[in-house]
Parts: C-alpha cells; structure tokens; sequence
C-alpha cells in the first residue's frame, strides 16, 4: 500500500527546496505573495512544538505575513512516520487549495521531499520483537552502528539517512528482516508522469564556502537565542522528549552537554560539524531526485531578484 498526495491537488504546488541556512526562508515568503501561496513545511523537526530556536523555525511576524501549515503540530514525545507527513501535508494542501490559495511546500528534509513526489511505500506492520532488539543491540554498540549495519544490506537507504535517525535506521532493517528485501528496492524507484508532479520543483544550489560560513553563523545566533535553555526545557518537560526529538540535530549535542558528556564549546564544534554535513547530504538528495531543477544562487541576491528567477521557471 502506498500513500500519496493525490494527483489533482500535487499538480497545483509548488516546492522549494535547499540545504539548511541557504535562505529559503526569505525567498518562500516573497514567492508566496507573488504566487498566492501558503506555505507548507517541510521540515522534519519542526512539527514539534517547543523546538524553535534549533530548527530555525518560522518566527510569529513570519507567520503573520504569509500562513504556514505543519508547523507545531507535534508535542516533542510524539512519533511522526514519513506516511503519517504525506497523508497530513495532503489534507493541508486539499485546504489551501479549497481557500483558493496555492500549497507552496518549503523545507529541506529530502525523506518527505520524496515522499511528496513519489508517495510512501507503507510497508510490513510493526513488528516490536525486532525494534526491541534492534535497538538493544544498538545501545550496546558504538554510534553509527545502525547505519553501518544497514549499509550492509540497503546502502541507498542508509545514504539517505542520518546515523542519529533511529527511528528510520530501525525501520529499513526491520523491513529489511520481515521481507527480505531492502526497503528501497520496495519504494518508487521512478519519478512520475510529468502529468501528475507539482507545476515547479526548484531546489536552491549555493556555493559551499559560502553555505558554511552561513551555518555556523547561525548556530552562534541560536545560542545567543538561547538554544540551551529551549533544550533544558524539553528536557524538564512532561512527558520527556521521545528519542526523535532527543536526536534532532542541534538538540542531541546540547542534551550530551547538559548530560555531562561534552562542554558547551564541544557540543557547539560538534552541531556546526554535523549540519555542515546534513548539508552536504540534502544536496545529494535534491541531487538524485529528477523531479527537482537546481537552481544555482551566488548569496549575493535578492529574494525580489530570485523570485524573478523563479518566475521565469
């Protein structure tokens, strides 16, 4: 069984996307007003509520110039599977569209970006005998393990993962175990007819000294915001965040800080080293997916001129 965005509502979005920090913010709300759009986010970890600071999410007055949807949706112990994103993003997108308006995806998480386009293969029910498992066996391991261990039996998966998503690292091997077969092999390999894409799907391609700079000059803003504070929060919470928002990327190295497992200076090196890498990773996604058209951007521009770009298709 797959779920899908249904073909009449995917024809009439819009998607932008681009490695974190690119500034799709800016460009998205420019891009909305020009095409009477509402944005829709799409962005793994902004779903949780309480999680704003690390993930750089939309700001109130960003809200207020232009909707946004699927964002703060989640309390930070919730799960959200990729299936649960697509079927939610689909009704999101049914009511804009019904108001009129135009769905404008934004984000740079290249799982939904896919599962937007080719729909979501839902696979085996859970079996918690092999999660259980799993998940012990990786406990005792040392991290990355479950990606190592995926690497070995599904490696396009395992590239598309990060070795902190568990969730997902256990749910390809489990797959993998129930069926024989690796996950990828089992969804679309193929993009579909051009007949029932979205009408433009543009990813942003910046230079990557430049992307670099940009990341870790955010990572110092989110600490000057108070990022160690968001997560004492979280951690102080009831109930305590689940295990996908303990290994949110910025989130999972302030927690090892707070948990006594690195300084505040270490746990900073550590959060620009790894986005620095996330980065590299979504480029490779937007990369493989044919759907997508890159489009070069030199962060010298405006997004008044970039929205030219984009409305020049």
């Amino acid at each position: 069984m797959t779920t899908c965005i249904p073909p009449d509502v995917l024809r009439r979005c819009l998607v932008l996307a681009g490695p974190t920090a690119c500034g799709k913010t800016g460009l998205s709300l420019e891009w909305s007003e020009v095409t009477g759009g509402e944005i829709v986010a799409m962005d793994s970890m902004s779903l949780y509520r309480g999680m704003d600071i690390g993930t750089a999410k939309a700001t109130a007055a960003e809200r207020a110039r232009t909707p946004h949807h699927l964002l703060d949706i989640l309390d930070p112990h919730q799960d959200f599977s990729l299936a649960d994103y697509v079927s939610t993003a689909a009704k999101a997108c049914r009511q804009i569209i019904d108001n009129g308006r135009v769905p404008l995806f934004v984000g740079g998480t290249g799982l939904y970006l896919r599962g937007i386009l080719r729909g979501v293969f839902d696979g085996p029910p859970a079996d918690w005998t092999i999660r259980e498992r799993l998940e012990a066996d990786a406990a005792k391991q040392p991290e990355g393990w479950l990606l190592a261990e995926l690497e070995k039996v599904d490696p396009d998966t395992a590239a598309r993962l990060h070795a902190h998503d568990t969730r997902r690292l256990v749910r390809a091997l489990e797959v993998f175990e129930l069926t024989g077969q690796p996950l990828s092999a089992q969804q679309a390999e193929g993009p579909a007819d051009n007949d029932v894409r979205p009408q433009q799907v543009t990813w942003l391609s910046p230079p990557r000294e430049w992307l670099y700079e940009r990341i870790n000059r955010r990572v110092d803003h989110m600490l000057a915001d108070g990022l160690v504070e968001e997560v004492r929060g979280l951690l102080d919470s009831e109930p305590p965040p689940g295990r996908t928002a303990r290994q949110a990327l910025g989130y999972k190295e302030i927690i090892d800080h707070l948990e006594g497992r690195a300084s505040l200076e270490e746990a900073v090196d550590t959060i620009k080293r790894h986005t620095r890498r996330f980065a590299r990773k979504q480029t490779t996604w937007f990369r493989n997916l044919e759907e997508c058209r890159e489009m070069e951007i030199h962060g010298t521009e405006s997004p008044g001129e970039l929205v030219e770009r984009l409305a020049a298709g």
